[in-house]
C-alpha cells in the first residue's frame, strides 16, 4: 500500500453503503464519500494539473470538509486544513508560508477571506463536476508514499506557524499501528471532538477509513453541556473516544456521570496535554468496564510517538505515564551531555522511524533544528527529531513526562517543572482547572485556577504539603471559566499574556 486513498477504496468497496462519516448537518456512506472526493480531485486535476502543490481547506468541521481533503489527495497534491474561525490575519500568516495554489471553501468563506486575495474554488462546484477516471489513474499511478499528504499548521514559540509536512508512508504506518493497538474495527463507532487542522484528527480519520468503521463528528457546542452530550454519545452508540483531557475533564468536573452512563463506550483515550489524575480516577470508577490509555506525541510524529495503557490505580497526586513506545516508532533519552541517559535521568525526548514527518514547509531553518542527525549515531545520515518534551524512565521502565523544555523555569536558583506545580494543584478535590505561569520580570510562579469555594490560604496550606518552598508559586489567581485554544487545550499563551488583567 503505497497511498491513503487504498484505504478508503478498500472499506468503499467492502462496505458502500455503510456510514462512514456525520455530522449535524450530512451524513456520508463510503460510496458517497469515494464519489465525491474523485470528483473534487477530477476538477483540481483539470484546473492546475497534480503538481503535489498545496491546496488550503477552509470550510467548517463537517463531512464536506473530509470530502474536499481527500479530494485534494486525488489530485495529486496535498492539502491544509485551516481553522474556519481563525482571524483572516492568521490565515495570511499561514498563506504567507504555504502559498496555496488554491483554497477550497463556500460562499461564507469567500466573503471571509476576501481580503486577502487569493485563489477560491468553491466546494459546491467541484463536488459535482464528473469523475474523470482516466485522468484519477495517471495520477495515481505516479504516486509513492512519500509524496506529502498534508501539511498541518502548529504555532512555534515565537508565535510564528511552522507547517510539519506529512506523507502517504506516515499515515499508513501509524495508522497501521492505531488500528492494531486499539482493536478498531468495523464495528467501532467514533465520538470525535478534535478539529481536522489537529493532528489528534489523523487517528480519528484515517483509523476510521483503515478499519471501515463509523466517525460521528461531535459540535463544539455539546462541550458546554454535559449532559446533552451524554445523550449523543449514547443516541449514536459511540463506543470509542479520543479526547483532549479538558474535554474529559468538563465531564468529571460536572460529575456528569454520576447522573447518566454513556452506554456504549468501550475505549476512553486521551492526549494533547496532561491528563489530571483526579478527572481521570472519577471515570475510571464510574466506567471501570473501560479501556483507558494515554497517548503522547508531537505533530511532527504524525500523532502519537508513545503511549500508556492504564493498567493500575493512581492517587490523586500522581502523574500518569506516557509508557513506552509505539511499533515501528522509536524513542531515546538524550541527556545535557548530548549522549543517551542513564535509567532515571532526566532528558529530552527523541524520536525516529516511519512516523517522522519530513520537515517544514517553506522553512528550512525550523527543520534543520528539529530534525537532525541521530546523535547516537556517527556512521551513516538517519534523521530523528527532537520533539522538545523533557521526560525519564520509571522503576518500572515507563516513559514520564516531566515538561516541555520551554516549561522549566529558573527560579530562586532551582531548576523547575511548571507541570509539577499544576499537578499539585490539580490533586486538590476543588480545584477543577489549573495553569502554572512564570513571570520572569518579577521571578514569580503565578497559578491560575477555577473551582469552587478556594481560598488563597486553603490552596497555599495544601500545597506547601506537596511542593518545596521554592515552587510554591508567589500568586494564586481564581477565575470562573479557564480560556482554551482551538484545540480545546488551555490557552497558556493567552494567560501568559494576559493574566494581570485577571486579577480581581
Amino acid at each position: 500500500m503505497k497511498n491513503v486513498l487504498e484505504l478508503l477504496e478498500h472499506s468503499a468497496a467492502k462496505n458502500p453503503q455503510k456510514t462512514a462519516f456525520t455530522c449535524e448537518e450530512k451524513a456520508l456512506t463510503y460510496k458517497e464519500l469515494l464519489s465525491g472526493a474523485k470528483s473534487i480531485g477530477s476538477a483540481l486535476i483539470e484546473s492546475f494539473g497534480a503538481q503535489k502543490l498545496p491546496v488550503a481547506v477552509y470550510l467548517p468541521r463537517g463531512v464536506e470538509c473530509l470530502e474536499a481533503m481527500f479530494g485534494v489527495v486525488y489530485s495529486g497534491n496535498f492539502y491544509t486544513v485551516v481553522d474556519y474561525e481563525m482571524p483572516p490575519e492568521r490565515i495570511r500568516a499561514v498563506f504567507d508560508t504555504l502559498k496555496p495554489a488554491a483554497v477550497i471553501t463556500d460562499e461564507e468563506g469567500i466573503q471571509k477571506i476576501s481580503s486577502l486575495k487569493i485563489e477560491t474554488r468553491l466546494f459546491e462546484t467541484l463536488v459535482n463536476t464528473p469523475i474523470n477516471v482516466a485522468l484519477l489513474r495517471a495520477v495515481r499511478e505516479k504516486s509513492i508514499d512519500t509524496d506529502p499528504l498534508y501539511a498541518l499548521f502548529t504555532s512555534g514559540s515565537t508565535g510564528v506557524p511552522k507547517g510539519a509536512v506529512l506523507n502517504h508512508k506516515n499515515v499508513l504506518s501509524y495508522s497501521q499501528w492505531f488500528v492494531d493497538t486499539f482493536d478498531i474495527t468495523e464495528e467501532t463507532v467514533f465520538g470525535s471532538q478534535t478539529p481536522f487542522y489537529f493532528s489528534m484528527s489523523v487517528s480519528d480519520v484515517f483509523g476510521t477509513l483503515r478499519a471501515g468503521a463509523t466517525l460521528h463528528i461531535i459540535s463544539k457546542k455539546y462541550f458546554s453541556f454535559p449532559m446533552p452530550l451524554l445523550q449523543y454519545l449514547n443516541e449514536r452508540q459511540v463506543n470509542t473516544i479520543y479526547w483532549v483531557p479538558s474535554a474529559l475533564c468538563i465531564l468529571a468536573n460536572w460529575k456528569a456521570l454520576d447522573y447518566l452512563k454513556p452506554e456504549h463506550l468501550k475505549k476512553v483515550l486521551f492526549a494533547g496535554e496532561v491528563m489530571p489524575t483526579k478527572q481521570l480516577n472519577y471515570w475510571i470508577e464510574k466506567l471501570p468496564d473501560v479501556q483507558f490509555a494515554n497517548l503522547f506525541g508531537p505533530t511532527e510524529t504524525t500523532d502519537i510517538c508513545t503511549y500508556y495503557v492504564v493498567d493500575r490505580k493512581f492517587l490523586d497526586t500522581e502523574t500518569l505515564p506516557i509508557g513506552k513506545a509505539c511499533n515501528n516508532c522509536d524513542v531515546f533519552i538524550v541527556n545535557e551531555n548530548g549522549a543517551l541517559a542513564k535509567d532515571g535521568e532526566e532528558g529530552e525526548l527523541y524520536a525516529r522511524g516511519s512516523f517522522l514527518a519530513m520537515g517544514y514547509y517553506g522553512n528550512p531553518q525550523k527543520t534543520a533544528e528539529a530534525f537532525v542527525q541521530n546523535p547516537l549515531n556517527p556512521n551513516y545520515p538517519e534523521t530523528v527529531y527532537k520533539t522538545g518534551d523533557l521526560v525519564k524512565y520509571n522503576e518500572k521502565g515507563e516513559l514520564i513526562y516531566i515538561t516541555r523544555k520551554d516549561f522549566q523555569i529558573k527560579h530562586m536558583g532551582y531548576r523547575i517543572e511548571l507541570g509539577e506545580v499544576e499537578a499539585a494543584a490539580n490533586s486538590m478535590p476543588r480545584v477543577t482547572a489549573c495553569c502554572a505561569l512564570f513571570d520572569a520580570v518579577l521571578d514569580k510562579i503565578v497559578l491560575v485556577v477555577t473551582g469552587k469555594k478556594l481560598s488563597d490560604d486553603e490552596m497555599f496550606t495544601y500545597l506547601k504539603t506537596l511542593l518545596p518552598d521554592y515552587m510554591m508559586p508567589g500568586e494564586i489567581i481564581k477565575i470562573a471559566t479557564m480560556p482554551y485554544n482551538s484545540n480545546g487545550k488551555i490557552d497558556r499563551k493567552w494567560l501568559s499574556a494576559n493574566y494581570k488583567t485577571l486579577k480581581k
